[in-house]
């Protein structure tokens, strides 16, 4: 979720790495569905969202690659710098406006996630990030996910880990998402359309964002929520610990006996088309 308003999806880069200048089209509203660039209270869950792209952006080298659910653009212009072509589809024509004026790099569709619209067999790799949570038919997506790529490729998705995310509740806290999930689950849906499991990755806090943790009491996540909910200022110090977060505060490594994969923040799965 956003500590500014209830609910973040969607991710952009407004200070780090590869920024781009803002032009004279105007940004996309702060609804809570997505998070938006420039806004400082948003900066932990941008970052939280910015380490996948970082990471895992090496496996579109060179590749044509389908950003299903790309909501501001920033994650598919960031992936242009390495690919060969960049697909970026949306089922919101706010958003896909704002991407083909901002990223031009960007060969932007308005589409159905349930029926992509691109040929069979198409694209190397489909990027899913902070997506699939928001979904109605998850299984009817993925499959389309498989019918996309081509053999060999790879399917990137990133979610919420529900355990984490949405502690002890029966329907998701998040009132934009639909289906939250756990590992498991994640793996038994992507399997479940033929997709081979090449690993399944967790988002943890960094020594540095424990750090904020125990000085913010016990939580940056609670205190995040707590101030975006209060009709107050946020105090100082949280607002420039918020700022200060970095992409380098955050972990994404495969789960041990030490931090199990359902102690994670998010859920990074890695899969491939037969």
């Amino acid at each position: 979720m956003s500590a500014t308003v209830t609910g973040a999806t969607d991710k952009s880069d407004a200070t780090g790495e590869n920024a781009r200048p803002p032009g004279n089209e105007p940004g996309l509203p702060l609804t809570g569905e997505r998070t938006i660039p420039g806004v400082p209270e948003e900066n932990y869950w941008f970052r939280r969202h910015e380490i996948v792209y970082r990471r895992l952006v090496e496996r579109c080298q060179n590749r044509d690659v389908l950003e299903a659910g790309c909501g501001e653009g920033y994650g598919a212009d960031l992936i242009a710098d390495v690919a060969r072509s960049v697909i970026g589809l949306d089922y919101d024509e706010t958003a896909v406006a704002h991407v083909r004026a901002r990223y031009p790099r960007v060969d932007m569709r308005h589409g159905n996630l349930a029926e992509l619209p691109l040929p069979s067999g198409s694209v190397d790799v489909v990027v899913n990030f902070q997506v699939i949570e928001h979904l109605w038919d998850q299984g009817q997506f993925v499959a389309e996910c498989a019918r996309v790529l081509r053999p060999g490729g790879i399917l990137l998705m990133s979610t919420p880990n529900r355990i984490t995310f949405s502690p002890g509740l029966d329907t998701p806290v998040n009132p934009f998402h639909t289906r939250e999930l756990n590992a498991d689950e994640l793996t038994e849906l992507l399997e479940a359309a033929g997709f081979g499991m090449e690993s399944m990755l967790g988002v943890f806090h960094g020594e540095r964002l424990r750090e904020l943790d125990a000085r913010h009491g016990g939580s940056l996540i609670d205190a995040q929520i707590e101030r975006a909910l209060a009709d107050a200022p946020w105090p100082a110090q949280l607002l420039a610990d918020i700022e200060s977060v970095t992409v380098d505060d955050f972990d994404l490594v495969e789960g041990t006996p030490a931090r199990p994969i359902d102690d994670s923040l998010d859920l990074v799965a890695i899969a491939v088309r037969p």
